[in-house]
């Protein structure tokens, strides 16, 4: 029998590009078998050690979570679709005597919506008395804190720290070329108050941590997931879950993204979908990994939606459902969230009780593994001259990147072929790895050592590093 398993983006650079696999198998365990012996690069990112599927990793027989079935030893069809979910890192609504009334100004600037009966002249009351918090600025926050305030949302709040760079503009649509090098909060802030002046920003220029994310939510109604971490997801999650507040998810990546709604007094929340966040380094960011610029202003479009709904108590909210879109074919798919009565913060007997070390959870700064020599750009360029041919210099991105730009006299072994071309390698040879900010450099560092390379050193800061303050004439991106 065959059966279609579907991949994700960030997984296929193992297919060889390719986003469906027929495999042929009587359960889910064979399938994924015959999956990880095809593609051999697969295994560390789906199985542990032992076999056992990773935890942040699900997988969805049809439109079924197999966790409800019998996990891997569930039965498969001619014809079924196993489909790979990997992780990609308000309260009550006002009452009717909160509600403020309108004025004939904004009475015509919604008119479109007071004509909507699931709206009405009640439901604009209850979006002006809203509280919504937006975490980041960022290519979510953006499309989500722009619908909002157009729908007048009556008090917006922004959590973000960052400055406004180039690079941000090919998605990041509420800021402008006017605004670079300023604060995300100050052009954020400007271009919200100029769409409508009605509302209100409310600005957190800060980390969202563990000390302040608890009297920071506290204050509004609803949260908006626009991070583009995984300790910050995990953060809000807990955080809304511990104060009960609604948390509107979204992520993206390349040409897919994912968007939900968790509520644990009525539904699951974010630790019910991913137990635990993937190894640091394992799954790419934006930066590393590239996002189409109008995606997040579809996933964020859908953040807004789900945001608006709530609030105004219409239609179906994504309670208990995952979206899922690839731009690419053009394709929605919904699946099915269930509670987990064992996760550790909303389940039966929670375990956490108050908020941690987001960090330390996620494994930033603790995974040995990734502890390795690094070499400056400065000491590079110095090396590269003294040894020459000596000095064998790796990069390991993907060949569209190096087709952008790349570092003279570098040899390209794209990180996921690498475990494959060991061979070409000489084992006694000084190597220095890079990529384009460093995380990738310090996988394959991690990948080399563990096959006995000993002289193997990564580029911190990557070629970005280079071109800022080697060759300065070096196109960045």
């Amino acid at each position: 029998m065959s059966v279609t398993v579907s991949i994700p983006t960030p997984l296929r650079p193992y297919t060889a590009g390719r986003d469906t696999v027929e495999l042929a198998g009587d359960n889910v365990r064979q399938v994924l078998d015959g999956l990880v012996a095809l593609h051999t690069g697969l295994k560390r990112h789906l199985m542990q050690d032992d076999g056992r599927l990773r935890n942040f990793v699900n997988l969805y027989l049809n439109e079924t979570d197999i966790r409800h079935l019998a996990s891997t030893a569930t039965p498969v069809r001619s014809g079924d679709v196993l489909t790979i979910v990997p992780s990609i890192a308000g309260g009550s609504p006002a009452t009717a005597e909160a509600q403020a009334a309108l004025s004939h100004a904004e009475m015509l600037r919604y008119s479109r919506h007071l004509l909507l009966p699931e709206v009405g002249v009640t439901g604009q009351r209850k979006l002006k008395a809203a509280r919504v918090l937006v975490v980041g600025a960022g290519g979510l926050g953006s499309p989500v804190s722009l619908y909002l305030a157009a729908a007048g949302v009556g008090t917006v709040g922004i959590v973000d720290f960052d400055v406004v760079d180039l690079t941000n503009l090919q998605r990041q649509i509420v800021h402008g070329t006017s605004m670079l090098g300023r604060l995300k909060l100050d052009s954020a802030e400007d271009r919200l108050t100029d769409l409508n002046p009605n509302v209100t920003v409310e600005r957190h220029e800060t980390r969202l941590t563990s000390q302040n994310a608890l009297e920071v939510i506290s204050q509004y109604d609803i949260v908006v997931d626009g991070t583009d971490n995984f300790p910050t997801r995990y953060l809000v999650n807990d955080a809304c879950v511990l104060l009960g507040k609604p948390n509107v998810y979204g992520s993206i990546f390349r040409f897919e993204g994912q968007a939900s709604l968790f509520h644990a007094k009525q539904g699951p929340c974010y630790r019910c979908l991913y137990s635990e966040p993937p190894p640091p380094g394992l799954v790419p960011s934006c930066a590393e990994g590239g996002v189409l610029g109008v995606l997040p202003g579809i996933i964020g479009s859908i953040q807004a939606l789900e945001t608006i709904k709530w609030i105004i108590g219409a239609g179906n909210p994504l309670l208990g459902r995952l979206v899922l879109f690839d731009a690419l074919k053009l394709r929605f798919r919904e699946l099915e969230l269930r509670k987990d009565p064992t996760c550790p913060i909303c389940g039966t007997n929670p375990t956490i009780r108050e908020l941690i070390d987001y960090e330390a959870f996620c494994g930033i700064g603790v995974e040995p593994a990734y502890a390795g020599p690094e070499i400056s750009a400065e000491e590079l360029r110095q090396e590269m001259s003294e040894k020459g041919a000596d000095l064998a210099l790796i990069d390991v991105r993907e060949p569209h990147e190096w087709e952008i730009v790349h570092i003279e006299g570098a040899r390209l072994i794209p990180l996921n072929q690498l475990p494959e071309r060991l061979s070409e390698l000489d084992g006694h040879a000084e190597i220095v790895t890079h990529c384009h900010h460093g995380a990738r450099s310090m996988k394959a560092l991690e990948i080399l050592r563990g096959a006995g390379f000993g002289k193997v050193r990564s580029l911190a800061g990557g070629i970005d590093a280079w071109a800022e303050r080697v060759e300065l004439g070096m196109a960045r991106y």
